[in-house]
Order: structure tokens, then C-alpha cells, then sequence
């Protein structure tokens, strides 16, 4: 068995590369909590993202088989240690969680068996979206080098997440900008058959949106199609 430092960078490398890979994120997150459970001891690691609508954490990936922790309530900003931690930007240790009045869940911790937690934030640009949260099945004390360690893999993390937020902005975008020039395309194909107004042309299509219960994409798409086969609209 490798020494703890060559277990930590191999670990490190091991999440490195799942970033870099082609997993869907759900997939990524869940690997990054199991390698981070193997190389911390952990008794259940869990990564926490934070709900900005609702100001809540939710569990978004854990290696832990424990359906009871998997469907703990989420947790309000600010609220048991996590909250805090979410709220605070700043790392949080707890010795005992079952005798932390902090602790809201001490009872599923009771029932687990959990004892000792490191949570630490989740941080993209000095905004806080989530936790990750490391606990142990006996006491124990942890170090510098593993605070360290696990900001480290929550920093990587980050990374999922925002270049996951990244891409569904882009194909967002890109969406819209095919969407419009399928509109407009369709709009002057009507304003020339319906001999009509470019808002008017932008209704009829709006209209036919709505009463079809199409995106105006696909009736910008039937407009375009019907007018190369020769037909009037």
C-alpha cells in the first residue's frame, strides 16, 4: 500500500481526470465523492449545491448506500453546519456531530453512526454554491493537510459544475440564435406570400405557437418547408 501523500496525489490525479472526461456531471460528482471517501477514511462524503432560489442545500452526490442520509431534509443557508459553512465561506470541524447542538440531523447521525465532520465550501469566483462534507465513523482529529486536501477537491469540483453551467448557457444561447434566424426566415417568406407587416408576420407565427402548442422553432420550420414545396401558407 502507497504512502498517504502518494494515495492523495494519485487520488488528486484520479479527479483531475474525470474532470477531463466525457461522464455526465451527475456521473463526475459521484466519482469525485468516491475517490474522496477512499483517500479521507470517510465514513460517507457528500456533496451539497446550493438551491439560490430556496437558499437551500441539496444532496446532489454521496458514495453512501444509506437511503435515510440520502433523503435528509434539505438544509436552509445559513442553518446546522453545512449552512454555516455555505454562508460563511469557510471551512467547519466537528469533533462529535451527534453531540454538536449545531448538528441538525444528530439523530440519522446517531442511527449511521457518524462521529467526526470536515465540510468545506464549494467556491466559483467568491460565490458559494455547495459543500462537500466528509465524516468519520470514530473521532478523529483532522489535520491542516486534509482541510487542504479536501478544498483542493472542492475546488476541482467547481470546475464540473461551472463548465456544466457553461454548456447549458452556450447550447441555450446557440438555441435562441438558430431559433430567431428560422423566425425571421419564416417572416419574410409570410410578409411576401400574406403581402403583410414584419409584426404581423411575427404575430401569425406567435399565434400558431400558441394554438398548436409548438415552439415557435417548429412552426418557423413548417412555414419554411411549406414555402420550398411550392405551397401558399
Amino acid at each position: 500500500m502507497g504512502s498517504p501523500n502518494n494515495r492523495h496525489l494519485e487520488a488528486l490525479l484520479n479527479i483531475a481526470k474525470a474532470i477531463t472526461s466525457d461522464l455526465y456531471i451527475d456521473d463526475i460528482l459521484r466519482l469525485i465523492v468516491t475517490i474522496t471517501a477512499e483517500v479521507m477514511n470517510s465514513k460517507i462524503c457528500s456533496l451539497m449545491l446550493l438551491d439560490e432560489k430556496k437558499q437551500e442545500l441539496v444532496i446532489r452526490a454521496t458514495q453512501s448506500v444509506s437511503q435515510e442520509y440520502n433523503r435528509k431534509p434539505n438544509i436552509k443557508l445559513g442553518q446546522g453546519i453545512a449552512g454555516r459553512v455555505a454562508k460563511e465561506n469557510s471551512p467547519v470541524v466537528v469533533a462529535d456531530v451527534k453531540k454538536d447542538e449545531r448538528y441538525i440531523n444528530r439523530g440519522i447521525a446517531e442511527k449511521e453512526g457518524l462521529c467526526s465532520l470536515l465540510s468545506v465550501p464549494l467556491c466559483v469566483k467568491g460565490r458559494v454554491i455547495g459543500v462537500l462534507n466528509s465524516y468519520t465513523s470514530t473521532p478523529h482529529r483532522f489535520t491542516d493537510r486534509e482541510t487542504k486536501i479536501l478544498t483542493t477537491v472542492a475546488n476541482q469540483a467547481t470546475i464540473v459544475i461551472e463548465n456544466a453551467e457553461l454548456m447549458v448557457q452556450s447550447r441555450v444561447i446557440r438555441e435562441e440564435l438558430e431559433t430567431r434566424k428560422y423566425v425571421d426566415r419564416a417572416k419574410g417568406i409570410l410578409m411576401k406570400q400574406r403581402r403583410c407587416s414584419e409584426q404581423e408576420a411575427f404575430r401569425y407565427i406567435q399565434k400558431a405557437s400558441m394554438d398548436n402548442r409548438k415552439t415557435m422553432r417548429e412552426i418557423a420550420e413548417a412555414i419554411i418547408i411549406t414555402s420550398e414545396l411550392g405551397q401558399k401558407i
